[in-house]
């Protein structure tokens, strides 16, 4: 038996079936760390600064805003009868469904054994937790007092004031800081084999001892990679449920009230499809300029990006079914506030509204069909703003279109932002970019470790790992 295993050829695959390799130009493993390290290593480039002091001065206006929110009111937003909510919520649930595509290209692609996700996890979990921290800062100030926003948290007090546990706001508050907290756990995790790696580059001493504090002691031994995977694997069970828990309490925000356009019960797995769908557009939105600007071409490949369009236009596929079968059940339903309801936002004052979010949601995401398309990446870098573009309408056609006219006719009327509540938004693009410029900075935008994985020479199997093409196993 042992001399017929022995004797077994490895054979190549057939020319037109071979993948492209996860790390092109069969790059050493020297050459990996150099090329993703060597981004925090050297002197800072002109470009990031003439990107991170715009985000500084964008937050710091939205800090403002925020002051002259507490010290004036949130009448100075534009929520009014008979539309109570407004931009803040709006804002809320595009960036939480922005941080849902770092913790799926974490934990479920890792459930699932996806080798392609370990070019670009790093910088997707990086991704989500800024924007949860973005998307945290809206529930807290439209609750208009927000000195009582403790009250939120089920803290014994004197007077005996105990939260609302039947309220979607205190599904979100528990939720949204689970997610957030697991998020950051799982990214640390990953993170610690690549500090190390960064620790022993350093050649600064506050370099070498702020990664070797964080990096936790890290030798690469056999027993630091064993209790590593098994963490690195809990926090993947962890996360995965979270990432469809989340957007599904999001959502019930809405479809928990008895209001024509909310209260329907696909709400919570279209919700969730969306979030993928718009977390994905903004990895790529990132990650394609990146992978130019820091000439990471061999390790963030086409392939990578191809693989992301089909994730893009999966879920952009189910959104665009769930608009028809809104449609079809307001119509099915025989409800005519629900009829008047979806009629009134395909043609009523904010139709235009409307129909941006579905050539931007249902239409655009039909392009990466066509391979010509994926691998283009100015045509995918153009689109994957689009699709972001299209799901904050679509926040918006839920919250403005279904509120704006109310039962009675009497009570009808037209929402318009304010000023504040624009900058407001605008300064929170502020906080994102300047966290992730800094993440860029001083991390390793990529998972050296988990890139060199990959490559064929971690692969005793592949002529360059180990095997002879054509010789003896």
């Amino acid at each position: 038996m042992a001399d017929v295993i022995a004797n077994v050829e490895v054979k190549a695959p057939p020319a037109g079936l071979e993948r492209e390799p996860l790390v092109l130009n069969q790059r050493s493993l020297g050459w990996i760390s150099d090329a993703i390290a060597g981004v925090a290593e050297g002197k800072t480039p002109r470009w990031w600064w003439i990107a991170f002091i715009p985000s500084v001065i964008a937050m710091t206006v939205m800090t403002v805003m925020i002051v002259y929110l507490l010290s004036t009111g949130v009448g100075v937003w534009g929520p009014g009868h008979p539309v109570m909510w407004g931009w803040a919520i709006i804002n809320f649930v595009w960036w939480i469904g922005i941080g849902h595509a770092g913790t799926l290209i974490s934990a479920i692609l890792f459930l699932l054994r996806q080798r392609w996700r370990t070019s670009i996890n790093r910088a997707a979990e990086a991704m989500t937790i800024f924007a949860v921290m973005c998307a945290g800062i809206f529930p807290l100030i439209h609750i208009g007092r927000i000195w009582l926003g403790w009250w939120l948290f089920p803290l014994p007090n004197q007077n005996s004031i105990w939260p609302q546990f039947r309220s979607p706001l205190m599904w979100d508050v528990f939720a949204v800081s689970t997610y957030f907290t697991v998020s950051l756990l799982f990214w640390y995790m990953g993170l610690i084999p690549d500090l190390a790696v960064m620790r022993d580059r350093a050649k600064t001493k506050i370099r070498k001892f702020a990664y070797g504090l964080f990096s936790l002691g890290w030798t690469g031994s056999n027993r630091h990679w064993s209790n590593y995977e098994k963490a690195y694997l809990i926090l993947a069970g962890l996360s995965t449920p979270l990432v469809l828990s989340v957007h599904s309490i999001v959502s019930m925000d809405f479809s928990v009230s008895q209001l024509p356009g909310w209260h329907t019960t696909i709400f919570p797995p279209y919700f969730v499809a969306g979030a993928v769908f718009s977390g994905f557009g903004m990895v790529l939105s990132l990650l394609i300029p990146l992978r130019t600007i820091l000439k990471l071409e061999d390790i963030i490949t086409v392939r990578h990006v191809e693989l992301m369009c089909k994730v893009v236009l999966a879920t952009g596929s189910i959104v665009g079914y769930a608009y028809a079968m809104e449609f079809f059940i307001a119509w099915y339903s025989g409800n005519p506030y629900e009829r008047y309801a979806f009629i009134n936002r395909a043609m009523g004052p904010y139709a235009w509204g409307y129909w941006v979010m579905i050539g931007c949601n249902v239409i655009v995401p039909q392009c990466f069909w066509f391979k010509s398309i994926r691998s283009n990446m100015l045509i995918v870098f153009i689109l994957s703003i689009f699709v972001n573009i299209g799901m904050w309408f679509e926040r918006f056609v839920i919250v403005v279109i279904s509120l704006h006219r109310d039962f009675l006719p009497a009570n009808w009327g037209y929402f318009k932002p304010t000023w504040v509540d624009i900058t407001t938004y605008m300064g929170t693009f502020g906080l994102f970019f300047t966290l992730f410029l800094l993440f860029i900075r001083f991390m390793p935008i990529i998972a050296i470790t988990e890139v060199k994985g990959v490559t064929p020479q971690a692969d005793p199997h592949h002529p360059l790992g180990g095997a002879k093409p054509g010789g003896h196993h």
